[in-house]
This record gives structure tokens, C-alpha cells and sequence, in this order.
């Protein structure tokens, strides 16, 4: 995990050491699983709310799910369009724990938008809200590297639902072997300049924006609530 610095920094943010081996999906998790916060409220969504070992369990069924079931492996990229539900954490954190390279889109984009961003980043898997789905279809067998779309949101009796795949993980599952400095996630750009670049982020960003940036900067503190 890393080390925050004691040196008084007066005018900046403290210093952060983050190891060279290092997953971000674990880190954020298990550190409020380790410091006894299990049963504390980790997210809020229209249908519910989810404590830390909840949303920890749904994390790692996810992320199994997409190493021995859809057979992705460690670097891949999958594209995901997901409403505000606890499906949004799920899949981005599941992801990254796995080693996977998850591609969050904004959800009000069209459907060339989509395929110009499945085919650029070669994405071989799409996990998409239910509501959103037409928009998604159309493009399995259109853009030559997706080999398949994943529903958020839909009943587990639909085969490619994702509450299907999370049926089929594990509650325990460890992290993939990445590094502080590896892709972790891309996020594209609003394409104000051109045609949106996808922009790539490692896993040490994460804990860089929580430490550096929420922190001291916000003063968000543990029993806060932040509204996203």
C-alpha cells in the first residue's frame, strides 16, 4: 500500500510512495477491509446500498468472471457504458483487479460515437445498461475486435446478463500482478479537438487523486458523503 511522508509540507500536498508492485482495485478495497470498515456503507444507488465487504464480494466475482469465463486476459480492454448503479463499481473495479483494462464511456454518446471507440481501442468485450443497449447491438459483428456485449441491469435468467457472470465468479479472488505505472484505465476525451483520444491512466492515479487531491485539497473525510 503506500506511505504518506511525515515531513511537514506546509504549502503542498504530502508526499506518496506508492510500491512498484501495486493493483489498484486492491488497494482501495481491502485497505477498508483491513482497517474493519466490512459492514460501513461503501456506495448508494437507486435499488439499495452496499457495504464495503458487499461491494468487495461483487468486485471479485466480476473480476473472476471476466478472467475464466469470458477468457479475457491480463491487459485486455473492455469498454463499459454503465449507468449510476452498483454495477458501475463492479465492473470498473472488477476489471482493474483482474488485470483488465477497463474503457469508461460516457452514456450519452451515439452509436457511431461507440463503434469509432470499440474499434479504437480494440475492446473485445462491452458491458452496457440495459436502457442503452440498441444503441450497442448493432455493432457486435460490425467492429471486427468485439466478441461480445454484456447487459447491466438485466434479469440473471438472460444468458448475457451481467448478473449471469457474477454467478458464475468467485467471492475470493486475488489481484492480478500489475504495477504502479502499467495502464489501468482509459477515459476518452471529449473530441472538441478532433476525433476523441483515448486517454490512458495507470494504476497509481487512483490513490494519487485520493491522496493528493481529496484529501487535503476537498478535506473529504471518512464519514462524508460524495454525491457523483
Amino acid at each position: 500500500m503506500p506511505t504518506l511522508s511525515t515531513a511537514d509540507h506546509s504549502s503542498s500536498p504530502p508526499a506518496i510512495t506508492i510500491p512498484r508492485d501495486y493493483n489498484a482495485a486492491e488497494d482501495l478495497i481491502e485497505r477498508n477491509l483491513a482497517a474493519g470498515r466490512g459492514d460501513k456503507l461503501a456506495y448508494i444507488d437507486d435499488a439499495g446500498s452496499y457495504t464495503y465487504a458487499e461491494l468487495a464480494r461483487r468486485v471479485n466475482r466480476c473480476g473472476s468472471a471476466l478472467r475464466s469465463v469470458l477468457g479475457l486476459r491480463q491487459e485486455d480492454r473492455v469498454l463499459m457504458c454503465v449507468l449510476d448503479t452498483i454495477e458501475f463499481p463492479t465492473v470498473f473495479l472488477g476489471a482493474i483487479k483482474a488485470g483488465v483494462v477497463p474503457i469508461a464511456v460516457n452514456t450519452l454518446l451515439t452509436a457511431s460515437d461507440y463503434e469509432y471507440m470499440l474499434s479504437d481501442s480494440r475492446a473485445r468485450v462491452a458491458i452496457v445498461s440495459e436502457p442503452l443497449l440498441e444503441l450497442f447491438r448493432p455493432l457486435l459483428g460490425k467492429v471486427a475486435t468485439l466478441e461480445r456485449i454484456i447487459v447491466a441491469g438485466a434479469p440473471e435468467s438472460q444468458p448475457d446478463s451481467l448478473a449471469a457472470l457474477l454467478r458464475e465468479g468467485q467471492d475470493e479472488f486475488a489481484a492480478a500482478p500489475t504495477v504502479s505505472d502499467e495502464a489501468c484505465f482509459w477515459l476518452y476525451s471529449s473530441g472538441s479537438t478532433g476525433a476523441p483520444k483515448g486517454t490512458v491512466h495507470v494504476h497509481a492515479s487512483l490513490i494519487q487523486t485520493a491522496e493528493l487531491y481529496a484529501r487535503p485539497i476537498i478535506g473529504i473525510r471518512e464519514d462524508d458523503v460524495v454525491f457523483s
